[in-house]
């Protein structure tokens, strides 16, 4: 996923990145809360992977990155990533990603 991509996705413009960078101003709660939702998906698959066995050679981030703008029929036919600009949103996904991992899929 193209780092626009994924910021249009988490609901932040590459400006104010830009700005925050360039005066050395933190990202609010908010945005910060949006930015580790993506983290904390990664580690989730992550640890998914790891339980399954065989986690030689997958890439976690990869995955994510792939399956967060695939279209979803458990989530009538949206990308995962249309739901990453809320924290609701993204508990939604995450619960998702879980239910995907017992076997229940909608």
């Amino acid at each position: 996923m193209s780092k626009e991509h994924l910021l249009a996705s988490l609901g932040l413009s590459r400006a104010t990145i830009n700005r925050k960078e360039r005066s050395a101003t933190p990202l609010s709660r908010d945005e910060s809360e949006r930015v580790l939702g993506v983290g904390m998906l990664i580690g989730m698959v992550h640890t998914m992977v790891q339980q399954s066995g065989d986690p030689d050679g997958f890439d976690a981030a990869r995955w994510v990155a792939g399956w967060l703008a695939s279209p979803v029929p458990a989530l009538a036919g949206a990308t995962p990533a249309s739901y990453m600009d809320t924290i609701e949103g993204q508990r939604l996904v995450a619960e998702l990603l879980a239910r995907t991992q017992s076997g229940v899929y909608a």
